[in-house]
This record gives C-alpha cells, sequence and structure tokens, in this order.
C-alpha cells in the first residue's frame, strides 16, 4: 500500500485553526504532524521531512516569512512546497511571502474545498519534481558509468599499444611500469590536480611508441650507434606522436605530446626540435627526468646499472652526459624530493 502525504501544518497559538485544518487534511488520507510555532516547525523537519507545509504567517516568534526563508534556505528543505495560510490579503504581504519561497496561498477562513485543491495540486507538482529528481540522478549515474567504460576502453588501447611496442624491445616492460609511477608520484610533489595525475599516470607510457616503427637492426643492435644509425633512431619521438595524435582521448593527447618532446631538454640541447624551456610541453618535462632516472638505473648494453644515489648526484650535479640545465628547475627540484620513494618504485618493480 502506497504511503500517505505528509503534511506539516504550522500555525499561531490558535489551536482551534490547527485542529480543524487537521481534521480536514485526515479526512482526506493524509498524515498530518503539527507544529505551534515556527521554531517547532524547524526542529521537526530535521528528523521527518513532509511533503508539503501549510504555514501561517502571522506566529509569535519566527513569523512565517522568516521560517519559509530559513526552509528555502536548507539544501535539505528548499524542495518542499510551501503554502501560506493567512488572513493578510494585501499585496506586500503576499510578494512578501512569494520572495521568501512560499508556492501558494489560502485565505482565512479555510474553505474546506479550496484546500483540498490546493494541498492536492502542490502534491502532484511536488511528486513531479521527485521524479524528475530522480530521472536525473539516474542520467547522471548513467552517464558516470558511460563514462568509466569509455576510460577503461582508452586505457585497453594504450596497454594494447605498448605491449605492442614489447614485442620490439625487451626493455619496455617493466621500465613504463615504473614510468607511470615516476611521473604521478611528481605530478603529485608538484601539486597537479587529480585528472592531471591520472592522465599522465596512463599517458606516460606510451613515450616510446614510436619504436614500432625503428628497424630492428638499429633498434635492438648491441652498442654504441653510428651517427646515422642514431639520426634513425631520434625519429621514434616524431613516429610515436603522429601514432598517437589523432586519438580522441585525453590519455592518447597527453601521450602525443609526450612521446614528441620527452627528450626535449631545458636548455634547448635536446631533440627532435630543440624546444626549450616552458615551450616543452609540462607532461613532457616530468617524463624527461624520469625516463633518464630510469635509464641511469637500468642496465643497457651499453651501460651497467647505476644505484640510486650515483642517479641522483647525475642527475642534480651532472656527468658531463647529462646535466642539471637540461631540467626544468622545478621539475628539478621536485626531484629531489621525489627522489627516495622513486627508489622504492624501481625496487619494487624491477626488471
Amino acid at each position: 500500500m502506497e504511503k500517505p502525504a505528509t503534511v506539516l501544518q504550522i500555525v499561531d497559538d490558535d489551536m482551534r485553526n490547527t485542529r480543524l485544518l487537521e481534521a480536514q487534511l485526515k479526512s482526506e488520507g493524509y498524515e498530518v504532524m503539527c507544529a505551534f510555532s515556527g521554531e517547532e516547525c524547524l526542529e521537526q523537519v530535521k528528523t521527518r521531512l513532509p511533503d508539503l507545509i501549510l504555514l501561517d504567517i502571522m506566529m509569535p516568534g519566527m513569523s512565517g516569512f522568516d521560517v519559509a526563508g530559513r526552509l528555502k534556505a536548507d539544501a535539505r528543505t528548499k524542495a518542499i512546497p510551501i503554502i501560506m495560510v493567512t488572513a493578510l490579503d494585501d499585496r506586500d504581504s503576499r510578494l512578501h511571502a512569494l520572495h521568501a519561497g512560499a508556492e501558494e496561498f489560502l485565505n482565512k477562513p479555510v474553505d474546506r474545498s479550496e484546500l483540498w485543491i490546493r494541498v492536492r495540486n502542490m502534491l502532484r507538482l511536488k511528486e513531479y519534481q521527485n521524479f524528475l529528481a530522480d530521472h536525473n540522478r539516474l542520467l547522471e549515474e548513467q552517464v558516470a558509468e558511460r563514462t568509466r567504460e569509455v576510460r577503461e576502453a582508452y586505457k585497453d588501447t594504450i596497454y594494447t599499444m605498448v605491449r605492442a611496442a614489447e614485442f620490439k624491445d625487451e626493455e619496455t616492460g617493466a621500465h613504463v611500469q615504473r614510468i607511470s609511477f615516476y611521473c604521478r608520484d611528481m605530478a603529485e610533489e608538484l601539486g597537479m590536480d587529480s585528472h592531471f595525475c591520472d592522465e599522465i599516470f596512463y599517458a606516460s607510457p606510451m613515450h616510446d611508441i614510436g619504436k614500432i616503427a625503428i628497424p630492428d637492426a638499429v633498434l635492438l643492435k648491441p652498442g654504441g650507434f653510428t651517427p646515422e644509425e642514431w639520426a634513425v633512431m631520434k625519429g621514434h619521438s616524431a613516429y610515436g606522436a603522429r601514432i598517437l595524435d589523432r586519438g580522441g582521448s585525453p590519455y592518447t593527447k597527453m601521450g602525443a605530446e609526450i612521446a614528441l618532446a620527452h627528450h626535449e631538454r631545458w636548455d634547448g640541447s635536446g631533440y627532435p626540435n630543440g624546444t626549450k624551456g616552458e615551450a616543452i610541453p609540462f607532461s613532457a618535462r616530468l617524463m624527461n627526468i624520469a625516463d633518464q632516472y630510469d635509464a641511469l638505473r637500468a642496465k643497457r648494453p651499453y651501460k651497467p646499472a647505476f644505484p640510486h644515489e650515483k642517479a641522483v648526484d647525475i642527475i642534480t650535479k651532472g656527468d658531463g652526459r647529462t646535466l642539471p640545465g637540461h631540467f626544468d628547475p622545478q621539475v628539478l627540484d621536485a626531484f629531489g624530493k621525489c627522489a627516495g620513494r622513486w627508489r622504492e618504485i624501481y625496487d619494487t618493480n624491477a626488471d
């Protein structure tokens, strides 16, 4: 059985008016709560929300205008329709009531038929408002779920591309996992918002996706490169950007800028375009130092694995090949604060 609507009736100290309206409403099947002052009304709605409020204007202490204003200012009660029950019939009083938030008026003495019609109409309006609120909430939940599904699809695509790159370069696997954690950690250290931190976590593994286009004879060559081979190898930045720049997700868009610019240097000595300073995308500046740290820690055909302390020393002080001037000073400063955590990331996700 459907629960009857609840009507909260607020009156002044005239109990006869209260009991009369209560009897009339109960005879129509409504459940009734009674309050005999504005203060009592506000206390009652803290524990039980009515579907409709009949509110007298002229009450001792807090007036009906004041009560209506308080109710409409509270997010919990602002949607409850208010019918002002009043002996006042002047225009200013009605305008005051409307400004306070009242939806309807009933003049004293209250006509029973008019009371029933006004209450019925206001409850129908409230029912429709509730329906719209529930419908909007359901739509928001569906949009959130669809957004989550799309985001998961983007992530699946990213992992598929990165796994494809692993077949070309066996060093990629654990390296890209660590890169995600380094970049997110530094973004958080620098106070970036949650959206940026999420995007760089999933975008950064795509930084070397362009190596798919590099011939195996160059990519997998042990030892150093000839100048011609090095020129081919450097092309992976532009290839990666071309692969990703048509993607529609925020992850692939950030991935494209990282792929293109993660070998650029703050002093302009990087590649492929010699971009310098703040012209380098911020995400790529974070990626640059993360990539350098991980490359120093890992064993490569042309170098042994360096311990954490030596890697930090090379980045912060330089060794001739790597210099502090290669990095955004703000990012370099943040690296010093992140370095201890990066040691843990490397050790936890070792090759």
